[in-house]
């Protein structure tokens, strides 16, 4: 039987982390972390991943043999005075973004987090009256090469569950956020009919949004739109029914998101997006699949699941062209679910 151990820290009740976990699960730990005094710690083989529950409850490092897909800002170690804490790395959220109220105890408070099982945990946010919202994170991570022989990468499983904990109809969706290290090039395969003419939208000043943009930073090739660097404005709109995109990063590593997305659902962003990339100049890019939108009855739930893969894959030298047709074969044959 599991013998499970509780731990509450002496705080205002809603306002402080807790946790609960099981001291015997493999490849699970308790430890403390940047800016975190205590994390939760998942490892399998090769590959790492550390939760933070105490701010914001995501993930602060998701890594495969060293090379680590998010950006974690060092300011979260030392705020500046009166101002609140970075949140930074592997953030997930709620939308639709134009018109969700801010939601800070969702955002950037403190959860509950608890180690389920081997490599496995559930983060648990406060329920937050400015949304009506409660959401619930699953985590579980996998060395896909200790399992299959020839595999060569590393899978963490994410999803979030969202439930109205009001009184009234609550129009919501999934909506992640996650930092990696800028410097890298954004792809992402082309799916279904664009609205767009060139196949994406891209916000200006002021919420405007431009279809009919043009950028050298951003072309379309085999299949694909390639995100080469910063572009002109950095918040870029997709309706792509792929399901996944890549982020190739300069030290060779391959970060690849796989979601579900249902072409006959409505997607609630303005553009009806099914995902979104932010690529301002400087140390981070934001990867943002989009689900579509949930319209839940006091108590109801609904869940959005992102499976985040890591893969080595060569970084293009100076004038050279990243081979898609390969990349699109190494994510299809490399990228399939493991238990």
């Amino acid at each position: 039987m599991t013998r499970w151990i509780c731990v509450a820290w002496l705080a205002l009740l809603g306002s402080c982390p807790s946790l609960a976990y099981a001291a015997e699960y493999e490849g699970a730990r308790l430890a403390p972390y940047h800016a975190d005094k205590q994390a939760v710690h998942l490892a399998h083989g090769e590959a790492k991943a550390v939760l933070s529950f105490e701010a914001g409850g995501r993930p602060l490092e998701y890594s495969f043999r060293g090379m680590n897909a998010l950006w974690l800002d060092p300011a979260e170690k030392q705020p500046p005075a009166g101002k609140p804490r970075s949140i930074s790395a592997g953030r997930f959220d709620i939308g639709p973004e134009l018109i969700t109220p801010a939601h800070p105890a969702l955002w950037s408070g403190a959860w509950t987090a608890e180690i389920t099982g081997p490599r496995q945990a559930r983060l648990t946010s406060q329920k937050d009256s400015a949304t009506g919202i409660q959401l619930v994170r699953n985590f579980s991570l996998t060395d896909v090469s200790s399992s299959r022989d020839g595999k060569q990468a590393a899978l963490l499983r994410c999803e979030q569950i969202m439930t109205n904990t009001g009184k009234e109809l609550r129009e919501v969706c999934h909506w992640g956020r996650s930092f990696s290290p800028g410097g890298g090039i954004c792809l992402i395969p082309l799916g279904g009919r664009s609205r767009f003419p060139g196949q994406y939208a891209m916000y200006e000043d002021s919420a405007i949004i431009n279809v009919r943009n043009t950028d050298d930073k951003i072309r379309v090739r085999d299949g694909f739109l390639e995100i080469l660097s910063p572009p002109r404005k950095p918040k870029l709109g997709f309706d792509s029914t792929a399901g996944w995109l890549a982020y190739l990063m300069p030290d060779d590593t391959l970060f690849v998101k796989r979601y579900a997305v249902d072409p006959n659902r409505v997607y609630g962003e303005a553009a009806g997006l099914t995902l979104s990339v932010w690529y301002p100049p400087g140390e981070r890019i934001e990867l943002e699949p989009i689900g579509p939108l949930e319209r839940l009855q006091p108590g109801q739930s609904a869940s959005f699941t992102e499976e985040w893969w890591l893969l080595k894959h060569p970084f293009p030298k100076p004038n050279e062209h990243i081979d898609l047709k390969r990349l699109r074969g190494i994510v299809e044959v490399e990228t399939v679910s493991a238990k």
